[in-house]
C-alpha cells in the first residue's frame, strides 16, 4: 500500500509539473490574442505605453463601429461569407466523394491513383499560379468569386481527400454489404450511410475550408480587382493603408475578422479533434 501511495504522489507531482507548464506555453501564445483584444477597445494614446497598460480606461466600443464605418467593412464581410459558404461546401461535397471511391470502392490502380492525388501536395501552388491565372483569363472570370469557389468543386483538395479516406477506412465494410443487401447503390451507401457516420470528419474539414478560405490573402488579391469585390483580407490590407497609425482602429477590424473563426472553432472543436484522432493524424 505505501508503494501504491508513493506512486499515485509522484504521478499527481508530474501531471501537476506538465499542467504548468502547459498554462505557462497557453498564456504565452494567448498574449498575442489579449493585446489584440485589448488594443481594440483603448484610446490612440494608450496603445503604446510602457509599461503596456492591459485594461483599457476607459474602454472604448465606438472603435468597432468607427473601424466598420471608415472602409466597406460590411460589403468586404458579405463578399468573404459568399465564398467561403460556396468554397467550403464544394470542398466537403468533393473530396467527400473522391475519398469514398478510394476507401470504399474496388477499381484498377486505386492505390496508383490514390499516390498521384497525394503527391499533388508537395506541388506548390506559385508552379501553377501563371498557368492558372492564364484560364481564368480566358473564361471571362477575372475580378469575380468564380476563381476562388470552382476549383474546390473539382476535388476539395488532396489534403481533405486523404482525411477523408482515412476516416472512411475506420467505418466496418460490413455496413456497405449490409446496405446492398437491401438494395442500396454506391451513392446510397455513401450518403445514408458513410456520411452520416462522419460528422466529426465532416466539422474537421470544414473548419479548415473555412479558416483558410476566410483568411486567404493571396488568390483574392490575384483575381479580385475592384474595390466592391474585396475580401475581408484584402480590406483590412486597405484599411492599414489609410489608417496605418490608428492602432487602435486596426486592431478593432482585426479582432472582428478574427471573430467567426473563434467562434466556430469554440463550437466545433468537440468534432474537430475527434476527426483528427480517428483519422490518424494524431500518432495512432
Amino acid at each position: 500500500m505505501p508503494t501504491l501511495n508513493n506512486r499515485t504522489a509522484k504521478e499527481l507531482i508530474l501531471a501537476g509539473f506538465w499542467y504548468v507548464i502547459l498554462s505557462i506555453f497557453a498564456l504565452t501564445l494567448a498574449l498575442p490574442l489579449v493585446w489584440l483584444l485589448s488594443t481594440s477597445l483603448k484610446t490612440g494614446g494608450q496603445t503604446f505605453l510602457m509599461p503596456p497598460k492591459w485594461i483599457p480606461d476607459p474602454f472604448v466600443w465606438s472603435n468597432y463601429p468607427e473601424a466598420f464605418r471608415a472602409v466597406a467593412f460590411h460589403d468586404y464581410f458579405w463578399n468573404t461569407i459568399r465564398i467561403v459558404i460556396f468554397a467550403t461546401t464544394g470542398a466537403l461535397l468533393t473530396a467527400s466523394l473522391a475519398a469514398f471511391a478510394f476507401a470504399r470502392l474496388r477499381f484498377p490502380f486505386r492505390e496508383t491513383l490514390f499516390i498521384l492525388v497525394l503527391s499533388t501536395i508537395m506541388l506548390p501552388s506559385i508552379v501553377t499560379l501563371i498557368p492558372t491565372f492564364i484560364v481564368f483569363r480566358t473564361l471571362g472570370w477575372i475580378d469575380t468569386f468564380l476563381p476562388l469557389i470552382v476549383p474546390l468543386w473539382f476535388g476539395g483538395g488532396a489534403f481533405n481527400i486523404f482525411l477523408f479516406r482515412q476516416f472512411f477506412m475506420t467505418i466496418p465494410l460490413e455496413l456497405d454489404e449490409a446496405a446492398r443487401i437491401d438494395g442500396a447503390s454506391n451513392l446510397r451507401i455513401y450518403w445514408g450511410v458513410i456520411l452520416p457516420l462522419s460528422k466529426p470528419v465532416l466539422a474537421t474539414i470544414a473548419v479548415f475550408a473555412f479558416i483558410h478560405n476566410w483568411n486567404d490573402f493571396f488568390e483574392p488579391l490575384i483575381y479580385l480587382q475592384s474595390p466592391e469585390n474585396w475580401t475581408m483580407a484584402i480590406g483590412l490590407r486597405g484599411f492599414r493603408g489609410l489608417y496605418h497609425t490608428e492602432w487602435n482602429l486596426m486592431m478593432a477590424a482585426s479582432t472582428a475578422m478574427i471573430a467567426p473563426l473563434l467562434i466556430l472553432f469554440f463550437f466545433a472543436q468537440r468534432y474537430f479533434v475527434s476527426g483528427i484522432q480517428m483519422s490518424g493524424l494524431a500518432g495512432r
